[in-house]
């Protein structure tokens, strides 16, 4: 992954009079296509068709995850991939390559000079909560142009949005106050895949990732200590060569930490409290914790499941914990990574209150435990449902791959060209497009919640506060009902003017994207958010809409005959 900064595609001058960067992956360039919009782009030059001015909306269909909403992710990636959207002569010469020879020469000239100088996005802001049907973005500019750009802006929104809501359920599911980490690079699709999960999980409410080139790359918090390999390539203590460890405040120096360890591991297996719970621990696990320790004293954690959670790595981590404390140190805490995570986060909690009763050691009770293994959304609700001790979730493979849904199902469809308004039929109707440039607006009730999103023509009034609207179904003529908002937000907002000379919002930072989406959802009605059968969020059009879509609906199907 190339750094924020690395302008992927255009000439220095334009990058720099724009000033927004390219894309992050320099993969993301006009290439990043599929061949099709080069043979559509063709023929509406060998047409002479390629600079009517054309409106396309990208929206989705369904929410993920069998839920009822879903998180705007990806826009800054298209808006940089827009500001540098020209060919090089290379990747001219490889379309001319990869086109039939027939055609014209002509066409290849007309590519060395476009770029989205013409082109004009509106969009939703980048973390809203959003559904089904509203665009998400709308893209208008000349139509081979815009057509050049459906295959990567898709390609940029699908599965930003899809992980970015996957992260956000994770985070419904677990609660407010728990602590989520993203460990998913390993299991990821590759390396944009993992680089694209840790940004969008962060965005989507979670805490910080282990994926150091996405903390570099975008400011994401790090976290991260040992694995088991780490606690079982040690044999014993007496590999230890360095033992001795300053206090924290500087003031002596303990000449045997490892000593000191040993020591308190006595202690607590002839408590009073803890007696009995464990024998002798694992001694090369011992040693693993100690080393760590003495490598990380303001910052040791430890994996506790290499042998016996409760026989010997809780044991084993108190220890070098209590050897830390006597120094002025705090220890973070312990991991769990396998077994009865529930059972045992409540066993080790036990442990750590008596500690803190018998040794009077403040705070230790509280000591942090996180825990991993496979989580996903299930795991979460069934450790809840059963209660547990744990402080912070560490969450990978469910997460970053979307196990439970691989895609979000993003389309790019054709609703304006040369002001005339265009409609896509099918016999399923959830996939017939709602035709017309639209404005777009959230209406919210007494209560403060967002009640129904409402589509209009672009030339109608907006709706206004207090004022009675009556919004209908697209489709379903007897879904329909007034509402009289105590708040209207209108959704989509300029990003890329183009020449129209309107003002360009600007692409704020991703920790005030990840703010904006944990404020939405926290405007969400609870039954729209719930895991089991939440209720419908509804998106409607207005009556003068609903007329227009139903009109040009019956005029473009043609009338069957028969025989």
């Amino acid at each position: 992954m190339a750094a924020a900064g690395v302008v992927a595609n255009g000439p220095k001058e334009e990058k720099q009079a724009v000033g927004i960067d390219g894309p992050t992956n320099p993969m993301v360039t006009p290439l990043l296509n599929d061949l099709y919009q080069f043979t559509m782009a063709y023929a509406y030059w060998k047409g002479g068709k390629h600079n009517e001015r054309a409106v396309f909306d990208l929206y989705f269909r369904r929410n993920p995850f069998g839920g009822e909403y879903t998180v705007f992710a990806g826009l800054e990636e298209c808006i940089r991939f827009i500001a540098n959207f020209r060919f090089t002569e290379d990747e001219i010469a490889f379309v001319q390559a990869s086109l039939p020879p027939s055609c014209e020469i002509g066409f290849y000239d007309y590519l060395r000079g476009i770029d989205c100088s013409d082109v004009e996005i509106h969009a939703i802001s980048e973390g809203f909560v959003v559904f089904p049907k509203i665009p998400l973005m709308r893209v208008e500019g000349p139509v081979a142009v815009v057509q050049l750009l459906e295959t990567p802006l898709v390609n940029l929104i699908n599965y930003a949005s899809l992980v970015a809501t996957n992260a956000a359920r994770h985070r419904f599911v677990a609660g407010k106050s728990k602590l989520l980490l993203e460990f998913g690079l390993r299991r990821a699709q590759g390396p944009d895949g993992g680089i694209g999960a840790s940004k969008y999980c962060y965005m989507g409410g979670f805490d910080a990732t282990s994926n150091v080139a996405a903390g570099k790359l975008f400011g994401i918090p790090l976290r991260g200590t040992h694995s088991h390999a780490f606690v079982s390539s040690f044999m014993s203590p007496d590999e230890i060569t360095e033992k001795s460890l300053k206090s924290s405040d500087s003031s002596n120096i303990c000449e045997d930490f490892v000593s000191l360890v040993q020591a308190w591991l006595s202690k607590l297996k002839w408590s009073q409290l803890l007696g009995g719970i464990f024998g002798e621990t694992n001694q090369s696990e011992l040693a693993a914790f100690a080393s760590y320790a003495l490598a990380f004293p303001k910052n040791f954690l430890a994996l506790v499941d290499t042998y016996d959670v409760m026989r010997s790595g809780v044991p084993n981590f108190c220890a070098v914990a209590l050897a830390l404390n006597d120094l002025g140190y705090k220890a973070l805490g312990i991991r769990l990574d396998s077994g009865d995570l529930a059972y045992q986060s409540c066993e080790t909690r036990k442990f750590f209150q008596a500690i803190e009763k018998e040794f009077g050691v403040a705070d230790f009770g509280r000591t942090n435990i996180t825990a991993s293994n496979d989580l996903n959304e299930e795991t979460l609700d069934a450790l809840n449902k059963q209660g547990h001790e744990i402080d912070a979730f560490g969450i990978g493979t469910h997460l970053v791959t979307c196990y439970a849904q691989p895609a979000l199902g993003v389309v790019f469809k054709l609703v304006e060209i040369n002001n005339q308004p265009r409609i896509k039929l099918s016999e399923d109707v959830s996939k017939v497009s709602i035709p017309c440039k639209k404005r777009c607006y959230r209406l919210y009730g007494k209560e403060g919640y967002p009640l129904v999103d409402i589509m209009t023509g672009e030339n109608e009034p907006s709706p206004k506060v207090g004022e009675r609207i009556l919004c209908r179904h697209p489709f379903n003529e007897s879904k329909r009902a007034y509402v009289v908002p105590k708040r209207v937000e209108e959704l989509l907002k300029c990003f890329w003017p183009g020449r129209s000379g309107k003002e360009r919002e600007e692409l704020p930072p991703i920790k005030l994207i990840r703010e904006r989406c944990i404020n939405q959802l926290n405007l969400m009605r609870p039954d729209h958010m719930r895991r089991l059968n939440p209720t419908p969020y509804k998106v409607s059009v207005s009556a003068k809409l609903y007329d227009f879509i139903h009109f040009l609906w019956l005029n473009e199907a043609p009338v069957g005959e028969l025989q």
